[in-house]
C-alpha cells in the first residue's frame, strides 16, 4: 500500500462557541502546500474567530490542529505561519523602514529584501515616513511588505483587500499567486471575487458547518 505523507495543514472535527451560541462544529479540512482555502459565509458565521483559531488567539472548543502530522505545540507551525488581520499590525510610531526591520528581528528572513518588498508593494521611497502619517491602503500594502520579508509558508489573511483600489486587489492576488506557486499556502477571508485562475482554490462556506 502507498504510504501517503501527512497532510501540511489538518483540521480535524473543530467546533466553537460564542455567547452560547454555536458557531461551527465538525469543521475538518486539509490543505498542502501550493493550495489556498477561501472562508465563506454571512457575517457573525464564525470566519474571523476560525482564522483567531488557526492564529492561537483563542482556543477552539473542540478538535485538533495538526502541522506536518504533529500537533501545533509541537511543531514548527507558529514560525511557519503569518497573520494579516483587520489592524495592520504595524507600529504608528516608527517609520516604515523601521517597522519591517522589526519584524525582521522576530523571524527569519524571507525571499525579499526590504527594498525589493517596497518596490513590490509601491512602497518604494516611503522608508523614512512614519506609519501614522500613511493612508489605510498604504498601512495595508506595508503588511503585505511585512509578509514578503519574512519567512512564512502559511499566510492567513482575513479581508485583505480593506482600503484597498483596484490596483491594490490586483497586487495582492499576485502576489498570493507567486507565493502559493513557490511552495505557500493561504487561508483567506474575502467578499472580493478572487481572480486566481491558475491556482488551486477550495472554498468552505461556514454557514454549512453547523
Amino acid at each position: 500500500m502507498e504510504h501517503l505523507q501527512p497532510a501540511m495543514l489538518e483540521v480535524m472535527d473543530l467546533s466553537c462557541s460564542r455567547d452560547d451560541r454555536l458557531l461551527f462544529s465538525d469543521l475538518s479540512f486539509r490543505l498542502q502546500t501550493g493550495q489556498v482555502l477561501l472562508l465563506e459565509g454571512s457575517n457573525g458565521s464564525g470566519k474571523t474567530t476560525l482564522l483567531r483559531i488557526l492564529c492561537g488567539f483563542r482556543a477552539a472548543d473542540g478538535g485538533q490542529i495538526a502541522w506536518f502530522g504533529q500537533p501545533l505545540a509541537e511543531s514548527s507551525y507558529f514560525a511557519d505561519m503569518a497573520y494579516v488581520g483587520h489592524a495592520d499590525g504595524t507600529k504608528k510610531e516608527l517609520t516604515v523602514l523601521e517597522n519591517l526591520r522589526f519584524a525582521l528581528a522576530l523571524s527569519q528572513p524571507g525571499h525579499y529584501s526590504i527594498d525589493q518588498a517596497l518596490q513590490k508593494v509601491q512602497l518604494a521611497g516611503y522608508d523614512d515616513n512614519l506609519v501614522q502619517t500613511l493612508s489605510a491602503g498604504q498601512k495595508r500594502r506595508l503588511s503585505l511588505a511585512r509578509l514578503l520579508v519574512t519567512h512564512s509558508i502559511l499566510w492567513i489573511l482575513d479581508e485583505p483587500f480593506t482600503s484597498l483600489d483596484k490596483q491594490g486587489i490586483e497586487l495582492i492576488e499576485t502576489l498570493m499567486d507567486d507565493h502559493v506557486k513557490h511552495g505557500g499556502m493561504v487561508i483567506l477571508t474575502s467578499h472580493h471575487d478572487l481572480n486566481l485562475p491558475h491556482l488551486s482554490l477550495q472554498r468552505m462556506h461556514l454557514d454549512s458547518c453547523l
